[in-house]
């Protein structure tokens, strides 16, 4: 009997690549891929005999946390595993919490890929080493979780995000001032409203995080 999985990813190119990590072993069948928690929960309507998923966390409409919320609650026999680039404590806390059964970042090679599959249908957690460090610090520290857990959401204005997507475009703030018919002194106080309301320091922790939490 072969591995029934699904894969989801909104990245076309990152979708195929797991797909064809994946072609090298005969005890594998990919019945079906999707580009979002949504899409992933309607294919499951239509066909939820499958063993585990690979699941993307940061997707637009619906990301793999909620995702994975849903398919535990309606398809607890299903296994999913996180396939992720981001290997930050608020990710990991929020999958663990959600029943992920395991969680990998992306650069992983074929082998260990197929070995973490078998491994979380035999009924352990497939877990990068740097994931497994991290979600052990998390658990001997609760104050860490504490703060993850009562972070509020993060509210922007539409001026606000407009900027921050300026910003992930790498452009100065003097270009941002000439796209959005502002002025310099403008986009510097909007830019500090961002960090203050992200609690970050810079801009690349500012696009980081705005992704994190899909502002952008």
């Amino acid at each position: 009997m072969k591995i029934k999985i699904a894969i989801v990813d909104d990245n076309s190119f990152l979708l195929k690549a797991v797909g064809d990590k994946l072609a090298f072993f005969e005890a594998i069948a990919v019945k079906w891929k999707a580009v979002n928690g949504l899409q992933c929960l309607e294919k499951l309507e239509e066909d939820h005999h499958l063993d585990l998923i690979l699941m993307d966390i940061e997707m637009p409409v619906l990301g793999g946390i909620g995702a994975t919320i849903k398919i535990k609650a309606k398809y607890p026999q299903i296994k999913v595993v996180m396939l992720t680039v981001f290997d930050n404590d608020e990710n990991i806390f929020n999958a663990i919490k959600a029943g992920a059964d395991g969680y990998l970042l992306k650069d992983i090679d074929p082998d260990t890929l197929y070995k973490g599959i078998v491994d979380t249908l035999n009924g352990g957690a497939a877990m990068t080493p740097s994931v497994a460090l991290r979600a052990l610090r998390l658990l001997r520290n609760p104050m860490a979780i504490d703060h993850i857990a009562t972070q509020e959401e993060v509210f922007l204005t539409n001026r606000e995000e407009e900027v921050l997507e300026q910003l992930a475009k790498g452009l100065s703030y003097t270009k941002i001032a000439e796209n959005l018919f502002l002025s310099p002194s403008t986009v510097r106080k909007h830019i500090e409203n961002i960090y203050s309301k992200l609690q970050v320091h810079s801009k690349l922790e500012a696009v980081q995080k705005a992704k994190r939490n899909n502002l952008i």
